[in-house]
């Protein structure tokens, strides 16, 4: 039986402004009405599988939860990874779960970030490879090229039967002139970073190739625990494994390594431009979101989350505005964007790693404006949720209910609230926010004091499992 592997870590810093650290573009909407981790899951459909299992960083567990519940996708387990160590240890936590399980699956490992257009061409060849994988080798699936792309490393087929081939190389990124002769060529094929192989044959080669991976991951898997649906591995073990890819740990190492060709409309969606690339334009080559106004401008990508976005003359650039930022680039130097973002981190800058409106396993909330000793956020509360109960050392807080009913408890007591009603909390209050109704919760809360951030608060119950 096959059993999807999606991995969902990365951060995506390429797609800034939109994907940010804690809210990368695997969970965005970037080109249909799901996000990208949906996607990659609705694609299996076609396909006799298990649950997928989905491996994320930890702080991303409540957004991966929240999506696959919101559209209705049934899933496995979710594989948290304390610390991101690369896809060779993630992909032999997976392999490790499902030996200890006493089953050898095989593994259909796929990122949660990538676009595929032609799911028929897709399943088709998941069904080649799963062929190739019953028979003991580790198959990587290489996309038929259409350009001579230098963003992409590529993979060389030796000769080609029944629409498969053994790997002679893994390449890196080329030049243009060596892409070039690659397209050329007809046996290099882009490398898609999908893979499929039995567990206990990929966890074989990886003792051989690098047995230290090997004994980290086992040691981490050794010692789980389990949460809803999320498995906890022991981070101490984790933390002490290398970092390495499953190419250079295992693919370019391996003499049973094969190829499948496949055809689907695939793009990794590594930057504004290649997102324009496949999106469709109108009359003047413009891919357009949101509330969007051009006048005479030509081949840009602009998307328009907030506010209106109005252009004049412009002619291969890409916008993309927020709540919080504003990015103008060229189209051409777009796989720039990662300078920006390492100069935000270096700058300490909260752009780098959260949007103005954060989501939680409860609900989210937008920071609508701040000041000198004052904060104004717009809370959503989902039906049947519930916030952490609480206190807080330096801050008081007023909440003035918009929609929905509040349950309100303040050191011990407790109060329903409705529609353009208020309270208030005092500094060193404990208290907890609940929506007992069928209908979100929207409340605007005031902050007030002399440190309002986030780190200023002492849980005393959580029914999310947080600290």
């Amino acid at each position: 039986m096959i059993l999807p592997v999606i991995m969902a870590g990365g951060n995506g810093s390429r797609l800034w402004p939109l994907s940010r650290q804690l809210f990368p573009k695997q969970f965005l909407k970037l080109h249909s009405d799901d996000t990208m981790l949906q996607s990659t899951v609705s694609r299996l459909q076609d396909i006799e599988h298990q649950p997928p299992l989905i491996i994320c960083n930890e702080e991303h567990r409540f957004v991966v939860a929240e999506q696959l519940r919101s559209a209705g996708l049934n899933h496995g387990q979710i594989l948290l990874e304390p610390v991101g160590r690369n896809t060779a240890p993630a992909i032999a936590l997976a392999a490790f779960n499902a030996v200890n399980q006493g089953q050898d699956p095989l593994l259909l490992v796929l990122a949660a970030d990538h676009v595929i257009q032609n799911t028929d061409a897709f399943t088709q060849a998941v069904e080649q490879a799963a062929t190739l994988a019953a028979q003991d080798k580790l198959v990587t699936f290489g996309i038929t090229p259409t350009h001579p792309e230098t963003g992409y490393g590529y993979i060389k087929a030796g000769v080609m039967e029944s629409n498969s081939a053994a790997v002679e190389q893994f390449v890196e990124k080329p030049d243009l002139a060596t892409a070039q002769d690659y397209l050329q060529s007809g046996n290099y094929f882009w490398n898609s970073g999908m893979f499929m192989f039995k567990a206990n044959v990929f966890l074989d080669e990886l003792k051989q190739h690098r047995p230290d991976i090997y004994s980290a991951c086992q040691s981490a898997m050794n010692n789980t625990s389990s949460d809803l649906d999320f498995i906890r591995i022991d981070k101490t073990a984790f933390e002490l494994c290398p970092d390495d890819s499953i190419d250079y740990a295992v693919m370019e190492k391996t003499a049973q390594a094969m190829v499948v060709p496949m055809n689907a409309d695939w793009s990794d969606i590594g930057s504004w431009s290649a997102l324009w690339d496949i999106e469709e334009k109108d009359d003047n080559g413009n891919v357009c979101h949101g509330d969007v106004l051009n006048v005479d401008s030509r081949n840009s990508y602009i998307n328009a989350q907030d506010k209106l976005v109005a252009t004049v003359g412009l002619d291969n650039v890409v916008i993309v505005e927020t709540k919080d930022a504003i990015l103008v680039a060229d189209k051409s130097k777009v796989q720039n964007v990662k300078d920006v973002v390492n100069e935000l981190k270096a700058q300490g800058r909260s752009e780098v790693s959260e949007h103005r409106e954060v989501y939680r396993p409860w609900g989210k909330y937008d920071s609508l404006d701040d000041g000198n000793r004052f904060k104004v956020k717009r809370i959503t509360v989902k039906p049947g949720a519930r916030l952490s109960t609480q206190m807080h050392h330096h801050r008081a807080e007023h909440w003035i209910v918009v929609t929905g009913t509040a349950k309100v408890i303040k050191d011990n007591e407790e109060v329903f609230l409705t529609e353009n009603q208020s309270t208030y909390i005092p500094v060193g209050s404990v208290h907890s926010l609940e929506n007992p109704g069928m209908v979100d919760l929207e409340l605007i809360e005031v902050q007030s004091g002399g440190y309002l951030g986030e780190d200023d608060i002492v849980r005393f119950d959580d029914k999310y499992g947080r600290e």
